[in-house]
């Protein structure tokens, strides 16, 4: 698609992105709802903390309004909470104004609809047809059919609500730090903790429209681990800018990422008999050493295309309960339909309290590969994998590395790069390997 990618319409805010973009998705969506439930359309509208969230509101709003659709705004909040609130309150669709971890100058639109999902692709299709001009000018409403906007805070007041509710203990005892990127998270997660007994200690939650991920949050997950072993907190939780990823941090001052998270929740819910289809969905980017233990505690996995988007479809065409990313989008259908990271360190917190064990103890049992990554750009993304001499090299290392290793190339999906990703025993192993595929790409003439 031109503009829509796995997660809304993203780019530098009035360079890739404009208020215009956004007064006509407003303009079409809300013609599109009205028109498809022949009644006025309900539409929830949340937004992170930059700058440019407030202009991109203010667009949004005039192009449902303009088309008849009733705008409700929850002002600053975050993604899983626009997803609850649409879910729970029959909206016809969601908006989230956000660039999630990308910084300040960025933004990006979010589309939701109405069972609390990402749109449909084929909606997002259509968006960008009207967006080009390539289909008619949708009418605007008059006289009484004409959209109104209110203030809707308190749906973020029912979210927080629920985010409660689902705690099964106190955290009565326990110092945590959270690090709220400078982002949605500042107005949310503290009072969770608060309420749920937590002696709760806050960084990076005063936006000031420019610092969002500057530094900060799940991105710079360094700034928490300094600040837990400083405070010697018992456990510590990173944000990004829309608060829809977390990245833990153990009482030792380690980091436990996405695949650390989904071994711990896996492991939990497997032992309460709650696991559905004792399987976990994964994207081909998890780390080997998280198979491996996986394998040993006798939990089934699913690997997807790398995009929350895929995971939650695996897990809704599967029945399966638990999914994510190693980036921190972890999905618990139970609870919500898309990765929500305050929701997400609720989870981790029954599995500490529960099980009496803290987070260091809990994640001990994983060895994790190192792990290399490196891009290359080429001419040809297509002409380069299909290459004889690639694809022999790669066959080469994936014998070399058996099965104390793994190699991966996949074209990315938005440069004109490759991605030769090697996991093995050692972080000089996964060096030697990644310059044996990449010196055959050079070789080949292949690099831009």
């Amino acid at each position: 698609m031109k503009y829509f990618g796995t997660d809304g319409f993203r780019g530098e805010a009035n360079v890739d992105l404009n208020v215009e973009h956004a007064y006509k998705i407003g303009r079409y969506l809300g013609w599109y709802y009205g028109k498809r439930l022949n009644k006025k359309a309900k539409v929830a509208i949340g937004k992170d903390t930059r700058r440019s969230s407030y202009m991109f509101e203010y667009a949004l709003v005039s192009g449902f309004t303009a088309s008849g659709a009733d705008v409700s705004l929850l002002h600053v909040t975050t993604t899983p909470s626009v997803s609850f609130v649409v879910r729970t309150e029959d909206f016809d669709c969601g908006i989230m104004i956000s660039a999630s971890h990308n910084p300040y100058y960025d933004n990006g639109i979010k589309i939701i609809n109405g069972s609390g999902y990402k749109m449909e692709a084929e909606v997002e299709e259509q968006i960008e047809q009207y967006i080009d001009g390539e289909m008619e000018e949708v009418p605007l409403a008059t006289r009484d059919e004409i959209g109104r906007t209110i203030d809707h805070a308190a749906g973020r007041n029912h979210y927080i609500g629920y985010l409660i509710s689902t705690a099964t203990r106190s955290f009565k005892d326990f110092r945590v730090g959270l690090d709220c990127s400078n982002g949605s998270a500042s107005a949310i997660a503290k009072s969770v903790f608060d309420a749920l007994g937590a002696k709760t200690y806050v960084i990076n939650d005063e936006p000031n429209g420019f610092n969002i991920n500057t530094n900060c949050g799940s991105t710079h997950i360094e700034v928490l681990q300094q600040f837990v072993k400083e405070h010697q907190l018992d456990i510590g939780f990173a944000y990004d800018g829309d608060a829809d990823r977390c990245i833990a941090v153990d009482n030792e001052g380690n980091v436990v990422d996405g695949d650390l998270i989904l071994y711990v929740c896996g492991k939990y819910l497997k032992e309460k008999g709650a696991l559905i289809n004792d399987t976990v969905v994964t994207t081909i980017m998890s780390n080997m050493g998280l198979y491996k233990a996986f394998d040993k505690a006798g939990i089934r996995y699913e690997k997807t295309a790398v995009g929350d988007k895929y995971v939650f479809q695996n897990m809704m065409e599967n029945g399966h309960c638990l999914g994510g990313e190693q980036s921190g989008h972890i999905i618990f259908s139970k609870y919500g339909a898309t990765g929500d990271g305050i929701m997400t360190s609720l989870r981790i917190m029954e599995a500490v309290t529960e099980k009496k064990k803290d987070l260091a103890t809990l994640v001990k049992e994983v060895k994790i590969y190192p792990q290399l990554l490196k891009n290359v750009r080429v001419k040809d993304k297509a002409q380069t994998r299909a290459d004889k001499e690639v694809i022999k090299a790669i066959q080469h290392v994936e014998e070399k590395l058996g099965d104390e290793g793994r190699i991966l190339v996949r074209e990315s999906g938005t440069e004109p790069v490759i991605r030769v990703m090697v996991e093995a025993s050692t972080d000089e192993r996964c060096r030697e390997c990644v310059e044996e595929i990449i010196k055959v790409i050079e070789e080949r003439g292949l690099t831009a």
